[in-house]
């Protein structure tokens, strides 16, 4: 293949652009930013749930608490009103006297019961809300924590959005000069070597895989027209002569 001298060195221009823009896609893919939202995410979403459960908790456990309250005050209601009964000296008669006072005492003794079964859900309650709090400060720092991550990404995003757009701007004025053929050629060796397909000759040593070329390849450039593509003997890629190849 033979390409002016001058568009080959253009080639390098490309490559050069096409290589920054390769590594602004890897540090935007592997941005250490990204790791922690995706790990505090999955922290967020794990927490949620124990959240959930917890306020679920907490919900059943201040509806026992109504329950244990109206029970209580329906029992004291009720034993309230057999005092008073007992007190007003309505009651004359000696077996209906008994039996009020068996029922009060009865209602003072499952009074006391509920009374125990009130304390303990609030105690419960109380812990179970504890709890809670401590859950909802949890999520609390680590949203705070992904917010800060965020930005981070955002800012990181914002600058490689803005270096990438420039370098397109600079392929779009590079890729014309390069003729079809070579062109062709030098995208297919980019997808074959990890997005490099034309490397600079400098002092005996292709830039693309840092071999240093033998006396023979050497002595081969040498004799080479000066417009003809020449190729690593190593690498196959596009080997492009500068005034650092030291021939």
């Amino acid at each position: 293949m033979k390409v002016e001298p001058a568009v080959q060195t253009r080639l390098l221009d490309l490559q050069a652009v096409d290589s920054r823009l390769d590594q602004i896609a890897h540090q935007r893919r592997t941005l250490p930013a990204l790791a922690v939202i995706a790990d505090l995410d999955a922290k967020l979403s794990a927490l949620g749930d124990r959240i959930v459960a917890a306020e679920t908790e907490v919900t059943d456990l201040q509806r026992a608490q109504s329950k244990a309250e109206t029970d209580v005050e329906q029992v004291r209601a009720r034993s309230d009103r057999d005092q008073e009964l007992l007190n007003s000296g309505r009651i004359t008669a000696p077996k209906e006297l008994e039996n009020l006072q068996h029922e009060v005492a009865s209602l003072a003794r499952r009074q006391s019961e509920l009374e125990d079964v009130e304390l303990e859900v609030m105690e419960h309650l109380e812990g179970a809300r504890e709890y809670l709090g401590g859950l909802t400060a949890d999520r609390d720092e680590l949203v705070g924590q992904r917010d800060v991550a965020v930005a981070e990404r955002d800012a990181a995003f914002e600058k490689f959005d803005g270096e990438s757009h420039n370098l397109t701007a600079d392929r779009a004025d590079i890729a014309p000069a390069i003729t079809p053929e070579l062109a062709q050629l030098y995208e297919k060796l980019r997808a074959e070597n990890n997005g490099v397909g034309a490397a600079a000759l400098r002092q005996r040593r292709c830039e693309g895989c840092r071999m240093e070329l033998t006396p023979i390849d050497i002595g081969r450039i040498r004799e080479a027209d000066e417009d003809e593509v020449l190729r690593c003997e190593e690498c196959r890629r596009i080997l492009i002569r500068t005034a650092e190849s030291g021939l």
